[in-house]
């Protein structure tokens, strides 16, 4: 699927989400990535066989004791 050089990681590969970005609907808060994955902003995916990646989020930034 993709046509980049180098080309950019498969829907199954662990650095997925490092594709690019074909088209972004923020208002709806989900994008296409080049691999046919799509990536929600909660960064949950839908993958391209129609399995799912829950959301993956750390722990946010207030929250760390520093």
């Amino acid at each position: 699927m993709c046509q980049h050089e180098p080309s950019c990681p498969s829907a199954e590969a662990t650095d997925r989400e490092a594709a690019r970005v074909l088209a972004c609907f923020r208002e709806q808060g989900w994008s296409l990535l080049c691999n046919g994955v799509i990536l929600f902003e909660d960064t949950g995916e839908l993958l391209p066989d129609g399995s799912t990646i829950a959301p993956h989020r750390g722990p946010a930034r207030h929250a760390l004791v520093g």
